[in-house]
């Protein structure tokens, strides 16, 4: 057979070569494509993973929001009757907040204002409905809702469900956008640098065996490792931060198996807020007498005295709760411990993935064991040191020419983009909602319900603070027995009134 010399090639230069070089243009070209093919499909794998898996999250929680609606509403129409038909959109809005918040976050629902209007109304509603033989106009309502906190018609209900609700919404939304983002990540730095000094070791790696007659030679692996290092650089940093990434979502997932486990929240919503409303029901007779003495005496309704009946007025009935058996099946079939057991899993399993792809690529059938490999030259042992990870230790590698001055900048915005979200988890495992003034139109909107880590497993009131990562602006809800700003400042008023009437007094002397 007629053998080339090889000073007419680009890549294989040394000793004689079968190659021409439009054959080894052609195996460059090969090259290419058989260097991403790995990578490719690794990353891809894992990509459709956690794509899977935040499809399937995302529908058991929209499925068991549905559900929960759906039981509430079945309760009250048997529970309430007409009475709650004529109210069911204020319900209705309930749930459709709950949901625009899970979809588009703080910048579109505030939690505790929600939460607080929710409740205000339905006090409007109820306080019309158990004293319908009276009139109230705009003003005399306000004042009933002025006096909400003082006359807690709804027992300790609201303050409960705010806590409860606010830190697993918060928790699940964000646990749900840490799950659609690791694809989105992937997607984009999956993919291998393709510069020439890669290429070139690509294709002297792979197919320079080829042109020497020694077609089912492989490399070995450290030459294998060393390569894909400096293909792979830039994909190496990104570690550390995917890394703390992971860890958040690992941390989050308890927190959802715990304290704030939103299936165990939204499921019984509605014997919650229906035993809010019993409260109220009664207490009716003291809550009526209480805001007749704080806001006066209303005016007789005589509208009531013609067109109303007293069976028409208050809610009829006692609540009497569905049996689990009756309740909607919740979504896919499957539980939330199941899906949070299931995610965990592929998160630890994730840790490590940039840095180690090297490792995962140059295995089996890719490489040669022992010293009865390829070496970039001959058949023999490789004799360079592996070099690390990473940019900046490719200044040294013996096999791949890597500019570390050029970072790749869409693997360092993912970088960013990480670190942001790690942030954003780091905040939800305490129970608060961070918005970064670059998101949502720069809204920089924030709600919560705080707790301090690592507890968060009582309903008490709790303050918390969190470390602003980025110009963040965090609402801290005020503990319910702390004194308002109105009774704080009341001394003071009192000062300042005693002192007017004083020099009121004083005035005329001093003429």
């Amino acid at each position: 057979q007629l053998r080339l010399r090889r000073n007419h090639l680009k890549v294989c230069t040394q000793g004689f070569s079968c190659c021409t070089l439009e054959m080894e243009e052609k195996l460059s070209q090969q090259s290419r494509t058989d260097l991403k093919a790995p990578v490719h499909q690794l990353s891809s794998n894992l990509q459709n993973t956690f794509t899977q898996r935040h499809r399937h999250f995302d529908q058991f929680f929209r499925e068991l929001l549905s559900n929960a609606e759906k039981s509430l509403n079945d309760m009250f129409v048997r529970t309430y009757g007409l009475m709650y038909v004529k109210n069911a959109e204020l319900f209705e809005r309930f749930f459709s907040e709950l949901r625009k918040y899970y979809s588009h976050g703080s910048s579109a629902v505030n939690l505790d204002d929600m939460l607080t209007e929710f409740w205000t109304e339905l006090l409007e509603r109820m306080f019309r409905l158990v004293n319908v033989q009276y009139e109230f106009n705009d003003s005399y309502m306000e004042c009933v809702s002025r006096h909400m906190e003082q006359l807690k018609p709804f027992g300790d209900v609201p303050r409960k469900l705010r806590l409860q609700l606010t830190r697993s919404f918060i928790a699940v939304r964000m646990f749900t956008r840490g799950l659609a983002l690791m694809p989105e990540v992937m997607g984009k730095v999956s993919t291998v640098s393709t510069s020439p000094s890669c290429v070139h070791a690509a294709m002297k790696m792979l197919y320079c065996p080829y042109c020497s007659g020694q077609v089912a030679l492989k490399p070995c692996k450290n030459y294998c490792l060393n390569v894909m290092r400096g293909c792979l650089a830039n994909q190496a940093d990104l570690d550390t931060e995917w890394n703390n990434f992971l860890d958040a979502m690992f941390g989050l997932a308890e927190r959802l198996e715990g304290p704030f486990n939103f299936e165990s929240v939204i499921d019984p919503i509605d014997v919650k807020i229906s035993d809010a409303i019993m409260n109220m029901q009664e207490n009716s007779i003291q809550v009526s007498q209480k805001v007749f003495q704080g806001c006066g005496q209303p005016k007789p309704s005589m509208a009531f005295r013609t067109r109303r009946s007293t069976k028409d007025s208050g809610f009829p009935g006692r609540f009497r709760p569905y049996s689990p058996d009756a309740r909607p099946t919740t979504a896919a079939g499957t539980s939330l411990d199941r899906l949070l057991t299931d995610v965990k899993k592929k998160l630890k399993q994730s840790k490590k993935f940039w840095s180690t792809l090297p490792e995962t690529v140059c295995v089996g059938e890719r490489i040669a064991v022992g010293d009865e490999c390829w070496n970039g030259t001959a058949k023999s042992r490789y004799e360079s040191v592996v070099i690390g990870n990473g940019l900046a230790n490719q200044v040294s590698n013996p096999d791949v020419e890597v500019d570390i001055t050029k970072p790749d900048m869409v693997i360092r915005r993912q970088i960013a983009v990480l670190k942001e979200m790690t942030s954003r988890l780091k905040a939800a495992y305490t129970g608060t909602d961070i918005s970064f003034v670059n998101e949502d139109a720069g809204s920089g909107e924030e709600s919560g319900s705080g707790c301090d880590s690592p507890p968060c497993d009582s309903d008490g009131d709790i303050y918390f603070s969190t470390p602003a990562p980025a110009k963040p602006r965090v609402i801290k809800i005020q503990a319910d027995d702390q004194p308002s700003s109105g009774t704080r400042l009341a001394p003071f008023s009192l000062t300042l009134a005693v002192m007017a009437l004083l020099l009121a007094l004083l005035t005329p002397h001093t003429r």
